[in-house]
């Protein structure tokens, strides 16, 4: 596997990185395993203060930050510092709520009083991607700090800078070395570590291939998982929406960072009254974007990450057009250069029996899915293979409300824009993968809630209850 940073809008080739052997993952080993120990009976105030002190870094060197991501992954550099400054607020966000969420829960028990400790577990593995590359470590890195599991990390291939640059501001702002450790490293190395008995737990962001691979090892070595594996997100716009919010949204719902993201809109089911409203409100939207430079302002859409980003995309596209999809908008003759971008389209007629129908497409393609009522647009929400987000538009709040509860699917936005912030837990369900990030519940997901129970009266043992002895 070969790190480098290939720019996305020249595709020229930047900068080679050298992967790390045997001897770097034993040191990055040891020196977690001993952080953990230290870490496991000694409090986490100093922790906190370092993790703010991390926000404070970010925010002060948002543009240097940000630059590192556009280089590498090719996202526009104004999306990019929105990435930066996020990831500051969640380091913030553990640090202010370290005592709230390391707090020891009390409670009484006819053992005796009863408290759940919070606890680590041990040294994590993080397999991270690289559409969000610095928002996704921190989302790993700043709960786990905070409760004292080390993290060792595999970034892509195709991020090093991201990699290496958040690893090195970790440090400037005070974190121990070891606590965060960025290896260039293989993926049989990382089933190596993988089965290392000091490595306790595993988080990946990517491919449902790479879940399944990583996921298998994990469980085939006892370690607890956490996977987030992308989703095919439905924008359901219910017969009584207010389309006048829509087309405040509709178009950055699915072009932001290119279309690159897990959780943007790609399925927009709408019912038959307002199906060719939206048909001409996306296409207007896609028909704004302004390609070029993502450090240009005037610069609208990005490339995509990579070459290959492209043509696995067009591929996709074009299977989907000889299986029956129509092209409402876009002009795919315009995606056959050797450069990255990718010309936004619109398709619309997929049935079930094309393939598209239950795939994820990773770029600015929008699919349109016309339905009879409001009950039909949530029974083709939920006939996907992913359940991640979702956004859904209704002009009565409360009945819009009811309607989310009926999709499946890791959280619902109603009547607004999706998206992230520290508080709000992130997952999905079905091939989106499982477990938790973000808020008490990302907190929460590397934890040993330890149980102490200490009796205060003697043992009675004629009132001895079921299963004690």
């Amino acid at each position: 596997m070969v790190y480098q940073i290939t720019n996305p809008y020249t595709n020229q080739i930047e900068k080679v990185y050298s992967n790390q052997g045997a001897s770097e993952i034993e040191a990055a080993l040891q020196k977690g395993d001993q952080l953990y120990k230290s870490w496991r009976n000694t409090s986490f105030e100093s922790r906190a203060a370092n993790l703010n002190a991390v926000s404070q870094l970010f925010k002060k060197k948002v543009d240097e930050i940000a630059t590192v991501i556009t280089r590498d992954m090719g996202k526009r550099f104004i999306e990019a510092q929105g990435e930066v400054l996020i990831s500051a607020e969640i380091a913030q966000y553990y640090a202010d709520h370290a005592s709230e969420f390391m707090a020891v829960r009390p409670f009484k028990s006819r053992m005796g009083d009863a408290q759940l400790v919070p606890k680590p577990i041990g040294v994590l593995m993080a397999v991270e991607p690289w559409n969000f590359p610095i928002y996704q470590l921190m989302r790993v890195f700043a709960p786990n700090y905070i409760l004292g599991n080390p993290m060792l990390y595999k970034h892509a291939s195709n991020t090093p800078g991201s990699a290496e640059v958040f690893a090195e501001l970790l440090i400037e702002a005070g974190v121990e070395v070891g606590a965060c450790t960025n290896l260039f490293i293989d993926y049989e190395q990382v089933n190596q570590i993988i089965a290392d008995k000091r490595i306790q737990g595993v988080a990946l962001t990517g491919s449902e291939r790479a879940g399944a691979l990583i996921a298998a090892e994990a469980g085939k070595n006892l370690k607890r998982s956490s996977l987030e594996l992308g989703g095919s997100d439905p924008f359901v716009i219910l017969h009584d929406a207010d389309l006048s919010e829509i087309e405040k949204i509709v178009g950055q719902a699915r072009l932001y960072n290119a279309g690159q993201v897990c959780t943007s809109s790609k399925r927009f089911i709408v019912t038959n009254d307002n199906y060719e409203a939206i048909v001409k409100m996306l296409s207007h939207a896609f028909s704004k974007a302004v390609m070029g430079d993502p450090f240009a302002a005037t610069t609208t859409l990005a490339p995509l990450s990579s070459l290959k980003a492209k043509k696995d995309l067009v591929k996709q596209v074009e299977a989907a057009l000889s299986n029956g999809a129509t092209l409402a908008y876009g002009d795919m003759s315009k995606n056959q250069g050797e450069d990255c971008f990718f010309s936004p389209v619109i398709l619309t007629d997929i049935t079930p029996g094309n393939p598209a129908y239950y795939q994820e497409f990773f770029g600015p393609v929008g699919q349109i899915y016309q339905v009879a009522d409001d009950d039909a647009a949530i029974a083709l929400a939920n006939d996907s293979n992913y359940g991640l987000s979702g956004v859904l538009f209704s002009g009565d709040l409360n009945r819009g409300i009811d309607y989310a509860k009926r999709i499946e699917t890791g959280g619902v936005f109603v009547n607004s824009y999706g998206g992230t912030l520290p508080e709000l837990p992130f997952g999905g369900v079905k091939r989106s993968g499982y477990g938790h990030e973000l808020s008490e519940l990302g907190f929460e997901a590397f934890m040993n809630p330890e149980l102490i129970v200490a009796r205060s009266t003697p043992i009675d043992l004629d009132n001895a209850f079921g299963g004690f002895l």
